[in-house]
This record gives structure tokens, sequence and C-alpha cells, in this order.
């Protein structure tokens, strides 16, 4: 090998060093970055406080809601009211329910009249909400809610129609934690706490918005899954037929033994156990689990379901963190 070949070969070697150490350095920084990077990968099924986790997230970490998410969620209140009401309306027929004669008028006028999809309330919607909500016959359908579809959170905002029905009305943090909008797609919160940044995904639950779980899989430090607890007596929005909370297991036992998930570690949060100890003093744990001898205090009942979430897990030996919780109480969380 000539000189000109050697003196340009070096020249060549050098240049290759020394972007060899630009690329190692680059790597450093970004196992750094990942070292300091936790994501925490939000699933479960329809309706079972996930999203609501992400609220709290977002008043603990982020100071709060931004001015048009708030205005966004007084919309979303408003119509919801009109809509809760008109479910109650239609279950009381289903039922076998009779309005008093006083106001089945009123009912038959506000299905007949009202905009659901509208969040403009006007003065006589008020009155036809506060006065149909005190009918004896709507408060038992309320009651009856397991039998069809009606949110756990109408009660909270019929009860406050007064104020949600004011031109001044401004959602509280409480208001926005109870209102229910069903995640579609995939949304994500970032925060930092302690150095550490965090992100958290949320994936919708509903049935037609599980095939896009696969695709948070990646770097994934620690799966959380959510469980509405007091759903086991209620079915699926999308199929009548199916048990909420055996849809959830289902959905738990397949999730968690995924290939990409069986080195994570895990967390179970058995949500919305407020709930869940008043319910289970007037329906028994059999409506979901036949085979259950146990009574009905809330001690067994809730000890069993958590058995059976950790009983759907394969791998012996993985870290599994249970929490019995409720999502809209910011303190717990």
């Amino acid at each position: 090998m000539g000189k000109g070949q050697s003196k340009s070969r070096r020249k060549t070697l050098k240049k290759q060093a020394k972007q060899n150490k630009k690329i190692e350095k680059l790597l450093a920084q970004q196992n750094k970055a990942q070292d300091t990077e936790i994501k925490i990968l939000l699933l479960g099924t329809g309706d079972s406080g996930k999203s609501t986790i992400v609220k709290q997230m977002q008043i603990l970490y982020k100071g709060g809601f931004p001015e048009n998410d708030i205005e966004n969620y007084k919309n979303v209140i408003r119509s919801n009211i009109k809509s809760y009401i008109k479910s109650l309306i239609k279950s009381c027929n289903q039922l076998n329910l009779q309005i008093s004669e006083k106001n089945a008028e009123i009912a038959e006028d506000f299905v007949r009249t009202v905009k659901k999809s509208s969040p403009d309330i006007t003065e006589q919607v008020r009155e036809s909400i506060i006065t149909l909500w005190k009918d004896p016959n709507l408060k038992e359908a309320y009651e009856r809610r397991d039998e069809y579809q009606l949110p756990d959170a109408s009660k909270y905002f019929l009860d406050r129609t007064d104020d949600i029905c004011s031109t001044n009305y401004k959602p509280s943090p409480d208001d926005i934690l109870n209102c229910r909008i069903a995640t579609v797609g995939v949304k994500e919160i970032q925060f930092e706490v302690n150095k550490h940044l965090w992100r958290i995904v949320d994936v919708g639950g509903q049935r037609s918005e599980r095939r896009k779980w696969i695709h948070q899989f990646d770097d994934v430090s620690v799966l959380i899954f959510v469980v509405a607890s007091s759903e086991y007596n209620q079915s699926l929005y999308e199929d009548e037929r199916i048990n909420r909370m055996k849809e959830s297991l289902k959905v738990f036992k397949k999730t968690v033994n995924n290939e990409f998930f069986k080195k994570k570690d895990l967390v179970i949060l058995l949500n919305k156990i407020d709930l869940f100890k008043e319910k289970i003093k007037k329906h028994p744990l059999t409506k979901c689990f036949s085979e259950y001898s146990g009574d009905q205090s809330f001690e067994q009942t809730s000890e069993y379901i958590k058995k059976k979430y950790l009983s759907m897990v394969k791998k012996k030996g993985r870290r599994i963190t249970p929490h019995f919780t409720c999502a809209t109480d910011t303190d717990l969380v």
C-alpha cells in the first residue's frame, strides 16, 4: 500500500472513530433518558375508571385542567343529565314502573322534544329534570340500573341539576372526575416527579378499541390493569348477554400473559370500591360467580374477586401489586 493510500486510510479511520464516538455518546444519552423515563400503560375494559386516573394525574401533577377542557366538560355534563333522564324514563317502561300521573305528561313531552345531544338547557327543561328526578319510580329505576345501562355517576349529576343549569356554572374537579367520556384511541399524559419523566398511556377499553393496545406495548415499565369491582352484576354496553366482570377477567388473562408483558411489573387496581361496598349489601356475588360460597361481607367478597384476578396470571414469581381504590377520590389516588 502506497504512502498516499495509507494516509487516506488513516484519515478515514480517524473520521469513523470520531463518528463512532458521536453515536456512542448519543446512545448513552438515550439510555440515560430511558433510565429516567417511566412508561405506564393503563388497560382495562370500558367504564373501569382508567380515564379518571389520568384526570387525577392532571390535577395532582399538571395543575388542573385548562379552560377549554373545562368548557368542554360543562357541555358534556349538561348533555348527559338530559340523557340520564331519558334513560330513566325509558327504563320505567322496561321495568314495569308506572311514572306518577302528574309526571307522565312531563316525561312524554321531555322524550319527544328535548335533544340530549345539545348542551343548551332552558328553564322549562331544568324544571322538568328536577321534577322527574323526584319521581319515586325514576328513583327506583335508578336503584335497578344493573338491569339496563345507566352510568353510576348519573345520581351525582342529577342531584346537582340546579347548579349545572345555572348560567355561571363551572365544573369543579369532582364534576370532571365523575364525568364519563369514553376513551377513543390513545391518550397520553406526561409529568415529572423526582427527576423521572412519567408517561401514562390510556387506551380505550371498549371492544372496538382493544386492537390498538398491541401498538402501545413497546418500552412499557409497568402495566396497570383497572377493574371496576362494582360491575360484577352488570352487563356490557356492547353485548348485554355478557357479564362485565367475566369480560374483564377474560381480557385480563389474555393481556397479562401476552409475550410482551411476561416480565413486566403488574399493578391491579380494583376500582370503584365505594360503589362495591354499597352494592354488595343488596346484590350477592353469586350473580357473577355462581360457585362463590362465602358470606356477603365486603372483606370476603372483595378478597374473592382479588384472588380471581391473581389466579389468571400464569408466570409464577412475577411482581404483582393489587390495590383496592376509588379513582374519584384524589386523596386516595
